[in-house]
């Protein structure tokens, strides 16, 4: 079985992290099937993307006793950040709106994997920790960009540095997470946001993801031009039509 399958129900496409014995934490392999697993819901009859994992703990990040046993640890550690920031990458770039739902224990590599994401349903007894102190290593996987640009950098700085660890309602107040529910809701919240995006206009939702997560590169008049190219390219389509119809009926 993959480390990470995939599914396509109803035009929502479902990433689930598959390894709950190593609590989903990520080897080469499983980054590659990562990597698949987004190639794979990336096709236009994916309207929404849900990511969710198996077991009690969402992800604990890069799997420290596959470092260990590789031959060459410091090359085979740079091809799996490599391969796993690619993948996530690639599906935070996806015109597609994405919703995660996390709890038990997200740690190092496993916050940029959530952080891939738009909406952030976590159970109320989840951790979230940057861990890579403990072990003597730095972020990866885009953690550096992402987590900063979530809750500030002063924020950011001691999240990484002090060994903090949050709690889910602490890291909703921060802004690190969107929602909390009891456990063993978080799935039925995660597919009914899903299932409301598939089933409203999830084209322009994509466009308007691309557009808040490019921002932070982009010039502001770039920036500008792109949005108003962008609204002139959807008003024409038929979401668009058919929803403004909707509108100006009322």
């Amino acid at each position: 079985m993959a480390a990470v399958t995939h599914s396509i129900v109803d035009g929502i496409g479902r990433i689930v992290l598959s390894r709950p014995d190593q609590s989903n934490s990520f080897d080469l392999p499983a980054a590659q099937d990562m990597a698949a697993a987004v190639e794979a819901v990336s096709g236009d009859e994916v309207l929404a993307i849900t990511l969710t994992a198996q077991g009690k703990r969402f992800c604990a990040g890069g799997d420290v006793t596959s470092f260990v046993a590789a031959d060459e640890p410091s090359e085979y550690l740079l091809e799996l950040a490599n391969v796993l920031e690619a993948a996530l990458r690639a599906l935070a770039d996806l015109p597609k709106p994405v919703v995660a739902g996390v709890r038990g224990a997200v740690a190092g590599a496993g916050l940029g994997v959530m952080l891939s994401a738009d909406v952030i349903v976590a159970s109320s007894a989840t951790k979230l920790v940057m861990a890579y102190p403990g072990i003597g290593l730095t972020p990866d996987c885009g953690v550096s960009y992402l987590v900063p640009r979530a809750i500030g950098q002063q924020r950011a700085l001691e999240f990484a540095l002090t060994g903090r660890v949050l709690t889910a309602d602490e890291a909703r107040d921060w802004g690190l997470v969107t929602q909390v529910v009891e456990d063993d809701a978080v799935e039925a919240r995660v597919d009914e946001i899903a299932r409301g995006w598939a089933t409203s206009a999830p084209g322009a939702l994509g466009q308007a993801r691309r557009l808040i997560r490019s921002s932070w590169d982009t010039p502001g008049p770039e920036q500008g031009a792109d949005e108003s190219a962008t609204i002139a390219a959807r008003v024409g389509m038929d979401e668009a039509q058919r929803l403004v119809r909707a509108f100006t009926s009322r």
